[in-house]
């Protein structure tokens, strides 16, 4: 029975899209200078994106194709959640200047770059072994959902007193998606000590959002 259409709609996926859709929300929070909520969807596009592909793992019997589709999906939701929404966050917390455009832009192309690559190599993978993948080539790009929580928790603490930190950020993060270092991927405990990070920086975000409120 042929699809009415395009795509897979089934729970193996369902992570893959809410991410996105918190990805997009983060983007228009950030445009709309509404920077905490922008934060708040990409650590919720993040804590998705962690756990989608432990899901689409139990559908045993996916197809080729389910699987190839999984990949490409996820690589493009990511370009947009770690790639675009911080791109656009620091653009419009800098004030729009030229300068933080081309930074912005060469992030993005370097999320571009990586994920593309990504797909490459773990195509090529799954082709020789049914096995997990045990690390990552260069810095994740889902480490953003970290990164700039944290920094902009710290800027709004008045720990840091310049946004010149957040474009210096893009560049790191930049530099290290497209390295060529190898990352053990985390197991269990790597992923509960994430988990816990993200919570105690929710923590911090809920606290000067009802502070400022008051």
């Amino acid at each position: 029975m042929k699809n009415k259409l395009l795509g897979v709609y089934d729970y193996t996926v369902i992570l893959t899209y809410a991410a996105l859709v918190f990805g997009v929300f983060g983007i228009l929070s950030a445009i709309n200078l509404d920077f905490w909520n922008s934060v708040i969807c990409l650590m919720l596009a993040g804590i998705c994106d962690m756990f989608d592909g432990a899901v689409a793992r139990t559908k045993v019997d996916r197809t080729d194709a389910e699987k190839r589709f999984g990949i490409q999906i996820d690589s493009l939701a990511d370009l947009v959640n770690f790639g675009v929404l911080p791109a656009i966050f620091v653009y419009m917390i800098c004030d729009e200047s030229v300068v933080i455009s081309i930074v912005a832009v060469l992030f993005v192309l370097c999320a571009l770059i990586r994920l593309s690559y990504f797909n490459v190599l773990e195509e090529e993978r799954q082709r020789q072994t049914t096995g997990k993948r045990k690390s990552y080539l260069g810095l994740p790009v889902t480490s953003a959902a970290l990164i700039l929580p944290l920094v902009y928790l710290m800027f709004d603490y008045r720990m840091i007193k310049n946004t010149a930190i957040f474009p210096i950020m893009l560049v790191l993060l930049g530099s290290g998606y497209i390295s060529t270092f190898h990352i053990k991927k985390p197991g269990v405990v790597g992923k509960i000590i994430v988990v816990i990070i993200g919570a105690v920086e929710a923590v911090g975000m809920f606290f000067v959002m009802g502070w400022d409120a008051v």
